[in-house]
């Protein structure tokens, strides 16, 4: 996702007119505050990708289960059979 920062005349006219270290200090300013943004959003991809990998893992998990209870029963009835 890419911010656009649109300058308006006055923005710029006060750009213009602050000491260097003043300009510096709030571009790190904005940066961090982006980079605080970003962070929010990957965690919460994070978060939403956990959730989902915890669903997977219980579809596997119960369909294992089932398969191992299924082949032991047929062992199970193969064997009275005989």
């Amino acid at each position: 996702m890419v911010k656009v920062f649109l300058i308006t005349q006055a923005e710029e006219e006060l750009v213009s007119n602050m000491p260097k270290k003043d300009l510096a200090l709030e571009k790190i300013e904005s940066h961090e505050k982006l980079c605080r943004i970003m962070q929010k959003q990957t965690h919460e991809k994070i978060n939403k990708l956990e959730t989902q990998i915890d669903r997977i893992e219980r579809i596997l998990i119960s369909c294992a289960a089932a398969l191992l209870i299924g082949m032991g029963g047929m062992i199970t009835a193969l064997m009275f059979k005989l």
